[in-house]
């Protein structure tokens, strides 16, 4: 049988916690090891209790969640962090996604789709829609680092070759690596090595922040 996923709850609102907990102990695949409640606590609770998935309040007093994941995937292998909010554009969330989570899920989010999405991180993949993810890109253009980050992101997704561009593009339209596979008639590992490489060019920790660079890109490149 396989081990149920390590999940590490976040949350400074001690009903959000127990709430939560409640929720996650009729999983058969996820188990609650730790709480914590607030981001400052998040380190020593990823080192005694090891959990796969953090699952992370974005706003917390001490130290936010944003914060919180810089520190953890600062770490040698960190834990998938899945960030919990209860606005779905968000400026937070963007700089949560930039700093390396998974993705997010919003606190009224039903537990079947939590526990999915709990399982869906922890197999490598990502919580965020192409129309969350445009949304979220849209709330860049008007500032004033849109230009460099339209820049930025073009030059660092001329690294790829091109067949590493067009998983990347599907990537950043919210394919799986099934779907992909599918799409471009490759197996899903031929899938999973170019997404591999796709991580080390690009320097990213994971396939939500391919997806934000895929968005910004096609910004630059106009409609």
């Amino acid at each position: 049988m396989t081990a149920p996923i390590r999940v590490l709850v976040v949350d400074d609102d001690p009903l959000v916690r127990s709430g939560v907990q409640l929720m996650l102990a009729r999983a058969k695949t996820v188990e609650v090891v730790a709480e914590a409640e607030d981001g400052q606590d998040v380190l020593g609770a990823v080192d005694r209790h090891r959990p796969d998935v953090v699952l992370m309040d974005i706003r917390m007093v001490r130290l936010d969640g944003v914060a919180a994941t810089r520190l953890l995937r600062s770490q040698p292998d960190p834990p998938a962090v899945l960030m919990l909010t209860t606005f779905d554009a968000d400026a937070l969330v963007l700089r949560a996604l930039e700093a390396g989570a998974a993705g997010f899920l919003l606190k009224h989010t039903p537990p079947g789709e939590i526990i999915r999405a709990i399982e869906q991180v922890h197999a490598g993949e990502s919580i965020l829609s192409p129309a969350i993810t445009r949304r979220l890109i849209a709330m860049v253009t008007g500032d004033s680092d849109t230009t460099a980050r339209q820049a930025d992101a073009r030059r660092r997704l001329a690294a790829l070759t091109p067949r590493e561009l067009e998983v990347a593009a599907a990537v950043g339209r919210g394919l799986s690596n099934a779907e992909i596979a599918g799409e471009l008639h490759m197996s899903v590992g031929t899938v999973k090595a170019h997404v591999t490489k796709v991580f080390a060019k690009l320097a990213v920790d994971n396939r939500v922040q391919i997806a934000l660079l895929v968005q910004e890109a096609d910004l630059a490149a106009g409609p």
